[in-house]
């Protein structure tokens, strides 16, 4: 089948609500569902959490297997099944994820400086809301800011190694 004549998005709408219980039955969260094709081979691309811990391999071995025989069906082109974890330096996508990662380590690029003057900085998540937007504890200061969800050009989690 011509990769033209494939609608990703009826293919995501039709396969997420799937992936999502096979994911709640191991107590994980469905993060992203995404069908991309490369090199002329699609890939349906699968991102977990678990809400309890780190994402392990034996998470996306889970979750594989049990949906491996139940996309094959639902796919009409042969796909590469990839289930992985958001990973330590994931770029948050949705509000969704800023309520996931709420008291993580961030660093938040912005379209336009804040009051304090400032355009990208690494704090901590403190909480979101819709109307508000993001607030977020500065690590250089402790000052803790308000950020609307529409100024933010990019946030992804930034893990503190230590060695």
């Amino acid at each position: 089948m011509n990769k033209d004549n494939i609608n990703k998005i009826e293919i995501i709408k039709k396969v997420t609500p799937v992936i999502e219980k096979a994911a709640e039955e191991f107590e994980l969260e469905l993060l992203e569902v995404d069908f991309v094709n490369e090199f002329n081979k699609w890939h349906l691309q699968i991102f977990i959490y678990n809400p309890k811990g780190p994402t392990t391999h034996e998470d996306c071995e889970k979750v594989t297997t049990i949906l491996a025989e139940h996309l094959d069906l639902m796919i009409p082109v042969p796909f590469y099944l990839e289930v992985s974890s958001p990973g330590t330096e994931r770029k948050l996508k949705s509000p969704r994820e800023y309520e996931i990662f709420k008291e993580s380590r961030v660093k938040v690029k912005l379209k336009k400086t804040t009051n304090e003057n400032i355009k990208n900085f690494i704090g901590t998540i403190i909480d979101y809301n819709k109307e508000t937007g993001l607030k977020i504890k500065l690590e250089e200061t402790n000052q803790i800011i308000d950020i609307e969800e529409n100024n933010i050009s990019q946030i992804k989690l930034e893990p503190k190694y230590e060695f």
